[in-house]
């Protein structure tokens, strides 16, 4: 049964909690000589990286920097990278770097955690490219590579900080119909960008493929979310609230617990408005993931 106890205006906040999960991540700094080519290296990085459920990693914009903000001096992005292990880090970021960075013109790639114990290859991998042509230079304590390439060199560090992070922090935007619930996933989004430490990995930030765990064909590690489906009203137990017609996701991976709840409580108070029946949040029972972020709870917190 639904509490409604709490509402943001005409939006009903249902009494339900995110679960999520422990992850690790890194940061990568990107940089290159001018905007256009930037872009060009961040969407191939972060190009088909939604979910772990199927993607190596979960990876997007954590912010744009500014010349005086990189290490050389040039625009570049600050990205993070997610996975559920240092493994799968060390296996996914050299590959995507090689294949979608050091092929970009101009770039260069840093490491965006150089003070984290737990390091992963990153250059050490990449400049075998070189072809015994590479070059090691250490710089302030770090050892970076100088790999020749056809437009000059590519600058990449050795190796990579990960640290511990939380992912499938999320909020479910339940809205009267598509273009509303589209309105309000597009002004949490344009929130969320502002935010340090975060990211949100589906295109343009919001899923509506939400899922849940498993499936009825017994390869499939997960599936549809019926509950959240309003063409399967009747057919399955729904949670959709009356009224509502279309419900899209926001997932929210970050570097910590305080992180990823300040940016649910931001992205909700964001989202809520005329047209938006419901807010709500996916889980599994809370039998998955340790971290569980009431919603309740965020929006009462100040």
């Amino acid at each position: 049964m639904r509490n409604v106890a709490l509402k943001l205006g005409c939006t009903l906040i249902e009494d339900a909690f995110a679960e999520a999960f422990p992850m690790v991540f890194s940061r990568l700094i990107v940089t290159a000589l001018d905007d256009h080519w930037l872009q060009a290296a961040v969407r191939e990085m972060t190009g088909y990286s939604s979910s772990v459920i199927a993607c190596d990693l979960e990876c997007g914009v954590e912010e744009w920097l500014t010349p005086d903000r990189t290490p050389d001096g040039r625009p570049g992005a600050s990205l993070l990278a997610f996975g559920f292990s240092a493994k799968s880090l060390e296996a996914a970021i050299p590959n995507r770097a090689g294949q979608c960075i050091m092929t970009c013109p101009t770039t260069a790639l840093y490491d965006g955690l150089p003070m984290a114990s737990r390091r992963i290859a990153l250059g050490k991998h990449l400049r075998y490219f070189g072809d015994g042509f590479q070059k090691a230079k250490r710089l302030g304590g770090r050892r970076f590579w100088r790999v020749p390439v056809m437009d000059g060199e590519f600058i990449v560090d050795d190796r990579a900080g990960i640290e511990s992070g939380v992912g499938g922090g999320n909020i479910l935007i339940q809205a009267v119909g598509l273009h509303e619930a589209l309105h309000a996933a597009r002004r949490a989004i344009c929130v969320l960008d502002s935010l340090p430490g975060v990211i949100t990995p589906f295109p343009g930030g919001v899923a509506r493929s939400g899922s849940k765990v498993g499936s009825r064909y017994p390869k499939l590690k997960a599936s549809t979310a019926d509950a959240y489906c309003p063409t399967l009203r009747g057919r399955t137990e729904t949670r959709i609230a009356e009224r509502a017609e279309c419900v899209l996701e926001i997932v929210i991976d970050g570097q910590n617990e305080a992180t990823v709840g300040h940016a649910m409580r931001v992205a909700a108070i964001a989202a809520a408005g005329d047209g938006v029946v419901a807010l709500s949040a996916g889980n599994y029972g809370g039998k998955l993931g340790k971290f569980h972020f009431h919603l309740h709870e965020l929006l009462r917190s100040s």
